[in-house]
């Protein structure tokens, strides 16, 4: 599905990385890396875009019902502004490689900080819902092409911290989303409850996230500084592996695909299911927070402890089952348990940062992870467009809960078994 974009090899400096390491050690040895400044402002720059990654879409959940009303959206058509962000992601995601491939990864973030900025300023503004649609989607194309290359980046400028620097800006993204959430509808009451104000606010913390990768403007090359750029046909065959010919690869896709439509699901709907059991609006989106918020802790502990396994299944399954759990809860007393259910999803929603952990350790070299990074969440972003849209129209003509939690609580399934199947020790240099 993704475009297989040709890749650059990697350096000579690099080769001690082209070893096969132990799954369980995805780690590898650095090469002579930049200076520390330069590692330093990189690492600045991937906790401030992670941050940016969620509001746009947090911060709409929030306030969907205030934005339907404003905009006089249907509950289908509610369903398809859900939708948006999984197919910009999928969209716009495979053109990231490419991109990154002629500009360099860090000037391709960049940009995508600046349409973040401009997709959340211009939204305010949109008086009908196609321009609201259009300004979200350039706020969105941002976001995608960013979530495809944060595991590049890292694997560029941390080779040897792998681990810990997804579980840093998986932290990060899980604290953007969690602060969009709590904290955009007391922002908008403050604001004399005005929803354009409430969700306008976002585009000042894009606009800071712009400034640590301005330096790095110049840097086009896909390896770490301090190394000769190869040219990129000189070595194609040996570091940029045929990903659709994985099995591994596809498992890890379709694995992306499922978590990101629970989490998507979740961002867009669990404020609704909450108000709609008599939850006030203010405490609805404080339980969207909470579950975000798990990330926090679990982002930083999961890729480390996953680092650690030969095999990261057992992980895949018992996250499988706090959303089994939350999701049963969330049919039977959703106000009741409230508290307990959204814990429960924030814990299940934590595959993502085990997802882009897994993309790291599934590909020996810096070429394969462009690749497979690319690939997997395209192809995860195009199945999960349908579960947002699908729960909004259940939702609409069955009029109650009850269909659309079944749907989120059977998709888990499958979740775990191909989850399982993408953590087995195993690269897809390997399998092509």
């Amino acid at each position: 599905m993704p475009d297989e974009p040709q890749t650059l090899a990697p350096t000579p400096e690099a080769a001690p990385t082209e070893t096969r390491p132990r799954a369980g050690t995805a780690e590898t040895v650095a090469p002579a890396g930049p200076a520390r400044w330069l590692t330093g402002l990189v690492a600045v720059g991937l906790v401030l875009a992670a941050v940016n990654l969620r509001p746009a879409i947090t911060s709409l959940g929030a306030l969907l019902e205030e934005v339907r009303d404003g905009l006089h959206m249907s509950g289908s058509v509610a369903g398809v502004l859900t939708s948006v962000p999984p197919l910009c992601f999928a969209v716009f995601g495979i053109a990231a490689p490419r991109l990154a491939r002629r500009f360099g990864p860090a000037a391709v973030v960049c940009a995508g900080m600046g349409a973040i900025f401009t997709g959340l300023l211009l939204r305010p503004f949109a008086g009908s819902t196609p321009a609201f649609l259009a300004a979200s989607a350039l706020a969105l194309m941002g976001i995608a092409l960013s979530n495809v290359l944060m595991p590049v980046i890292v694997k560029k400028y941390f080779p040897d911290r792998v681990g810990s620097m997804t579980g840093l800006y998986s932290m990060a993204l899980a604290l953007g989303t969690s602060l969009a959430a709590a904290a955009t509808v007391p922002m908008t009451e403050a604001m004399g409850g005005d929803w354009r104000l409430g969700l306008g606010v976002w585009a000042g913390l894009a606009a800071l996230a712009v400034l640590p990768w301005l330096p790095l403007l110049r840097d086009r090359s896909m390896t770490a500084p301090g190394g000769p750029a190869l040219a990129p046909a000189a070595a194609e065959p040996a570091a940029a592996p045929r990903v659709t010919r994985s099995r591994t690869a596809w498992a890890l896709g379709v694995f992306f695909g499922l978590q990101a439509t629970g989490a998507y699901i979740t961002m867009g709907w669990m404020p609704q299911i909450f108000r709609d059991a008599g939850v006030p609006a203010s405490t609805a989106g404080v339980l969207l927070a909470v579950t975000m918020v798990m990330g926090v802790p679990l982002a930083f502990v999961i890729p480390r402890l996953a680092t650690r396994m030969k095999n990261q299944g057992p992980i895949v399954v018992a996250l499988g089952l706090c959303g089994l759990t939350g999701y049963t809860g969330l049919a039977f007393a959703p106000a009741a348990g409230a508290w307990l259910w959204a814990l429960l999803l924030g814990v299940s929603n934590c595959a993502f940062p085990l997802a882009l952990t897994m993309i790291g350790m599934r590909s020996r070299t810096g070429a394969g992870v462009v690749k497979l990074s690319a690939f997997a969440q395209s192809v995860g972003y195009l199945i999960s467009i349908p579960g947002p849209l699908l729960v909004g129209i259940l939702y609409q003509h069955s009029g109650g809960w009850g269909l659309p939690i079944a749907l989120m609580a059977g998709l888990m399934i499958p979740q775990m078994i191909v989850g399982s199947l993408a953590g087995r020790d195993r690269t897809v240099e390997d399998e092509c």
